[in-house]
C-alpha cells in the first residue's frame, strides 16, 4: 500500500523514518471536451501510485499524498463546473504542503503535475523549497512529457492538443469507463479575436508575427477542443506514454534515494 491516506499514522510515520520519498499528484478541473472525463488528476493519481509500486520492484519506497484537484488558472476560466486557482495560491499551496513533509524529516520528494498552466506554480514553488529547506524536488509535468512522445508512438498530428492526445489517450487507457469515444470528433470553428486569426492558446497573428491576448477557452477551443480531431487518441498509445512515464518516475525515486 502506498497511498498515505489509506495507511495509519504510525505505519507512514515507520515508512518515513527509514527514507520512504512522498509523492505529490496533482492536476485540474476542467474541460478536455465531450469525450473525456474533467478531472485529470485522477490520471496523475493512478500514474503516481504506478511510480510508487514500481521504485517499490527497484527496493525504494514510496508514499503517495492525495492528489490537489484544482490546477493553476489559465485559458479555462467560466467552465461549467471547472475550478482554477491564482497560480501564487497554488504556488503557496504546493509550497506549504512539501514544506510540512521537510519539517518531519522527509527529503525525498517528487510532484507529479497534469496541468499545463500549473507549471509555473509548482516550478516556483520548488524554488523556494530549496531555498528555505535546502531540498531540492523535482517535478514530472506529465503533458508536456506525454506530448513529447505523440508522434513517436505513431500518433497522427490531427490528434495532438487540448481535448485530444496526449490527455485522451492516456484516459482512454486508464479511465476507459469514464470516457465517452462516441462524442469525439473534429473541433468546431473557432472565433477571431481582434479581427485576426488565433495561432494558439493566448495568442494572435498579425503581419506574421504572434501576439499575446486574453483569449478564453470559449474563443481559441470550443466545447475544450482544439485539436483538429480527437478521433486519433487510443488506449494502446496511452498505454505506452504511461509505461515509459512511470519508468521514468521510478527511476528519478531511485536517484533521489541514491543522492539524499
Amino acid at each position: 500500500m502506498h497511498e498515505i491516506a489509506k495507511l495509519t499514522g504510525p505505519e507512514v510515520a515507520a515508512r518515513l523514518a527509514a527514507g520512504a520519498a512522498v509523492v505529490l499528484p496533482l492536476g485540474s478541473l476542467e474541460t478536455h471536451g465531450p469525450q473525456a472525463p474533467m478531472g485529470d488528476y485522477l490520471m496523475a493519481a493512478e500514474i503516481s501510485r504506478r511510480i510508487a509500486a514500481a521504485a517499490g520492484d527497484r527496493g525504494t519506497d514510496a508514499l503517495v499524498l492525495p492528489p490537489i484537484p484544482f490546477g493553476g488558472e489559465d485559458y479555462f476560466a467560466g467552465v461549467p463546473g471547472g475550478i482554477e486557482l491564482p497560480g501564487a495560491l497554488l504556488q503557496t499551496l504546493v509550497e506549504e504542503v512539501l514544506s510540512r513533509l521537510v519539517a518531519t524529516g522527509c527529503r525525498r520528494l517528487l510532484v507529479v503535475n497534469g496541468h499545463a498552466g500549473s507549471i509555473g506554480p509548482v516550478e516556483a514553488a520548488a524554488r523556494a523549497l530549496r531555498r528555505r529547506h535546502g531540498v531540492a524536488v523535482p517535478s514530472l509535468h506529465l503533458w508536456r512529457v506525454a506530448g513529447a512522445m505523440h508522434a513517436e508512438l505513431g500518433g497522427p498530428a490531427s490528434s495532438l492538443g487540448h481535448g485530444g492526445d496526449p490527455v485522451y489517450s492516456v484516459a482512454l487507457h486508464l479511465v476507459p469507463e469514464l470516457c465517452r469515444p462516441e462524442r469525439a470528433g473534429p473541433r468546431a470553428a473557432e472565433a477571431a479575436f481582434l479581427g485576426l486569426p488565433i495561432s494558439n492558446f493566448g495568442t494572435v497573428r498579425c503581419e506574421g508575427v504572434e501576439f499575446s491576448a486574453p483569449i478564453v477557452v470559449a474563443e481559441n477551443a470550443p466545447g475544450g477542443v482544439a485539436c483538429g480531431d480527437s478521433r486519433g487518441a487510443s488506449a494502446e498509445r496511452g498505454a505506452a506514454m504511461v509505461e515509459r512515464i512511470v519508468a521514468a518516475g521510478a527511476a528519478m525515486l531511485v536517484q533521489l534515494k541514491a543522492v539524499t
